[in-house]
């Protein structure tokens, strides 16, 4: 299959590309690799799919924590344009243009108890998760979509002092299975 990573550079997204590409070709995409998009510019999402492809995996979004007293109207837009409208814009486009059969997997993300700071990422992946269930039993030719709500990584929280969350690699492994699995409409929530 080919399958466009959008989100590369990043830990998951690292870790999702080398995945997949033992049995895949995978086109890593980041907003400054050679192939470029941002969840913010729908013409970069357009461009995209100028070649044809089976699926779409996308890691690229995230909502910084911020207290509920301190976020700004800007903020709430800002991250509602960027984690849940640009994924809804990418995974209508993949929807246009992958091949019969495809797979859209996109990036949500969950808290098992709630956390300071993260009243607009619960209302984002709550969104994500909703739209993602909802689509399927829309989307023509066989396509599925599915996300991924990997809560903490384990390497981020040890990068923090912290210990805890899922290794990147199970992460990584719930993406591929997902991708090459036949579910859809659901949220994976790999532990």
């Amino acid at each position: 299959m080919k399958i466009i990573v959008l989100g590369a550079t990043g830990l998951v997204g690292r870790a999702v590309a080398a995945a997949l590409e033992p049995r895949h070709d995978v086109i890593a995409v980041s907003r400054a690799s050679p192939v470029s998009a941002d969840l913010r510019d729908p013409a970069s999402l357009d461009a995209l799919f100028g070649e044809p492809a089976d699926a779409l995996v996308c890691c690229a979004a995230n909502v910084p924590l911020r207290p509920l007293a301190e976020l700004t109207d800007e903020q709430v837009l800002d991250d509602l344009r960027g984690k849940l409208l640009g994924q809804v814009a990418l995974a209508r486009r993949a929807a246009a243009h992958l091949g019969d059969g495809g797979s859209i997997t996109l990036t949500g993300g969950t808290f098992d108890e709630p956390v300071p700071g993260s009243g607009l990422g619960a209302l984002v992946n709550a969104g994500l998760e909703g739209f993602v269930r909802s689509a399927a039993a829309e989307l023509p030719r066989g396509l599925r979509i599915n996300v991924v709500s990997p809560g903490w990584i384990t390497e981020t929280l040890e990068a923090m002092g912290e210990q805890g969350g899922t290794p990147v690699a199970v992460v990584a492994e719930a993406y591929r299975a997902l991708v090459e699995g036949d579910a859809t409409g659901t949220t994976v929530r790999p532990r």
